[in-house]
């Protein structure tokens, strides 16, 4: 084996050592992870820095004028800054600080569209899409008197440009597009989607939380009007997340919440709101989350966005290949670009028998419909098992999956 073909594994190898929840073992056996898409692990980087807040600096942020809450302020605000630079935001008060992808869609749904919109608008989403990015917008459009319409997907779990195209008429408000499904790892055009909602005046928001973890997202590049994203997907604490909107929109959109740091002056008689982009971010915050999604950050920048994209994108080819190979095997999605996502079927096993046949040899996968159930749908199953890849995966994993498979076709037989 050359030099070229050896790196790869030493980098993962390195990789993986840093995130400590790989070390234990899942009944006896040493833990396999694959369902970052789910949640991803955190490197001990972040807990460190988590830790850390809660242990020297625990205050509440932007309200005090004693150092601890000077620290923690410090530390909450330099998160955002590393933000705005990791996804290219022009301004940092175009990052909105939320509790995750679903609550920054809701955001958009809710500010941006519900005042504007009424009946004889439509909001167009895809067949793809999460049901954190189909529900607020069927909300909406019961709230509005709207229509919501969806773009269909092929048989291969790819979106149907042209018909997508053709439903981009001058009576929709708003497309809301994931970059990457969950369910299947298809990695839409959105650059190409953008610019023809673009030519035809709509508003997008994209779906990010399966794409920022692993590509470089330039939300400048992209052209969209909002991008949405969650710290857990990325390596980062649970509870926070990220709404990416351009400035002058989000200047023109009412507060989503009212509460206390959304706010310059209170009356009962009226209300001042606060300048982007607390104007959104009402209540104490989640501190040592977003301080941790910070650190996540710092660990994917120096990691390299780049290096994570190519070595997953060997790893995944792998993993299709070898599960291609299983007797019985029925793969769910073929795009033709696809991230480090598989769905699939074993014969009749239903998804969530084989699942805890897999956990039993430590193999830890994703099983059911991923919240993603006209998908499932689309496809006439009712779920699938879903392995689902993070650069601390390596082909040793892959093939501890594909062995635990063979134990359960024996199981079964």
């Amino acid at each position: 084996m050359n030099h070229a073909q050896r790196q790869p594994a030493v980098a993962a190898a390195d990789w993986r050592k840093d995130f400590p929840i790989l070390e234990q073992t899942i009944n006896g056996q040493p833990l396999v992870y694959l369902d970052s898409a789910a949640s991803a692990q955190q490197p001990r980087s972040v807990i460190d820095a988590v830790a850390r807040y809660h242990r020297e600096d625990h205050a509440n942020v932007h309200r005090g004028v004693h150092t601890l809450s000077h620290r923690a302020t410090d530390a909450y605000e330099g998160a955002r800054d590393k933000i705005r630079a990791f996804i290219n935001a022009a301004n940092r008060s175009e990052i909105v600080f939320t509790s995750g992808t679903t609550e920054s869609i809701n955001l958009v749904a809710q500010s941006f569209c519900r005042p504007r919109i009424g009946p004889g608008d439509k909001i167009l989403i895809t067949h793809l899409e999460h049901h954190s990015n189909i529900v607020p917008w069927q909300l909406v459009c019961e709230q509005s008197g709207a229509e919501l319409v969806v773009a269909p997907i092929d048989d291969h779990g790819q979106l149907e440009l042209d018909a997508l195209r053709s439903l981009m008429t001058g009576d929709v408000f708003l497309l809301a597009v994931g970059h990457v499904s969950n369910a299947l790892g298809t990695v839409n055009p959105v650059k190409e989607i953008i610019a023809d909602a673009k030519q035809r005046g709509i508003a997008v928001l994209v779906d990010g939380a399966q794409g920022v973890p692993h590509m470089a997202v330039d939300v400048q590049d992209l052209d969209c009007d909002f991008y949405a994203f969650s710290g857990h997907k990325m390596f980062g604490p649970t509870g926070t997340g990220v709404l990416y909107g351009r400035e002058t929109l989000l200047e023109e959109m009412p507060p989503y919440q009212g509460g206390g740091d959304m706010i310059l002056e209170v009356s009962f008689e009226s209300t001042t709101y606060n300048e982007l982009p607390y104007k959104f971010e009402a209540g104490t915050p989640n501190i040592s989350g977003v301080i941790g999604l910070g650190a996540a950050v710092d660990y994917l920048q120096s990691t390299g966005m780049q290096r994570i994209a190519d070595y997953e994108s060997g790893l995944h080819d792998y993993m299709v290949a070898q599960l291609a190979r299983v007797d019985d095997v029925r793969l769910v999605g073929s795009a033709a670009n696809r991230a480090g996502v598989q769905s699939f079927l074993l014969g009749d096993i239903h998804s969530h028998d084989l699942g805890t046949i897999l956990d039993h040899q430590g193999v830890a996968i994703r099983t059911g419909h991923h919240c993603a159930m006209p998908v499932m749908t689309r496809f006439g199953i009712s779920g699938t098992a879903r392995a689902s890849l993070a650069f601390y995966n390596n082909r040793d994993d892959i093939d501890r999956l594909i062995a635990a498979l063979g134990k359960a076709r024996q199981v079964f037989k």
